[in-house]
């Protein structure tokens, strides 16, 4: 098995190259899902949540309101840093315990664990490779004012939460540039699931 964690910055198309991973052949770990999972009312998560936030950011129906708490956490630096220190143990456990799952189910192929966070938590020597998706940081900002309707300085304070795109470049271990067409984005896909699919055969060879 060849566990990859897959990043990049908010709106740099990660998700989109998940998704191809997938039609590929790869399994996928999706860390924004686990992050829903974890907080589902009778977690530990949520109560933690309710606890350090209020019962103003739950639904009527008892459910979180994550797009009322990400307002919160995303216009408060302190809050996001409480918010994560909160969840980030949960996220982190669950996803290592599925990898921990397929490995013991006998999978030996390549498993994606797309996470955006991902050097943010200090994760990357935990897989045995990571893949970078990147998009220049004007670009991140016009996709998320156009697919989430955010104001301009809301796509900032998103984008400026997590590290420099451009810092993210040094740690990774191979980078698709998606600042082309969709045919460029997804012909680099293709070469990256080459390169991955070259180190799961010259692993499986020493083993």
């Amino acid at each position: 098995m060849l566990s990859v964690g897959l990043t990049g910055g908010i709106a740099s198309g990660k998700s989109r190259a998940a998704q191809l991973f997938v039609q590929k052949g790869a399994s996928l770990i999706d860390a924004d899902l686990v992050a829903r999972d974890v907080v589902r009312p009778g977690e530990e998560g949520f109560q933690l949540i309710l606890d350090a936030f209020g019962s103003d950011i739950v639904t009527p129906s008892g459910e979180l309101d994550r797009e009322k708490l990400g307002a919160v956490v995303f216009a408060d630096p302190k809050k996001r840093k409480l918010l994560d220190a909160i969840l980030h143990p949960f996220i982190i456990n669950r996803i290592f315990s599925r990898i921990g799952d397929l490995y013991d189910q006998g999978y030996a192929g390549i498993v994606i664990a797309d996470i955006p966070l991902l050097f943010e938590c200090g994760l990357q020597s935990r897989f045995d490779k990571t893949v970078l998706v990147y998009a220049g940081q004007e670009a991140q900002q016009l996709r998320l004012m156009q697919r989430n309707g955010m104001t301009r300085e809301s796509a900032r304070q998103r984008i400026c939460s997590q590290i420099s795109i451009n810092e993210k470049r040094w740690h990774a271990d191979y980078i698709i540039e998606n600042t082309g067409s969709m045919d460029a984005f997804e012909a680099q896909v293709a070469a990256a699931w080459s390169f991955l699919c070259e180190i799961l055969k010259k692993a499986h060879k020493i083993s």
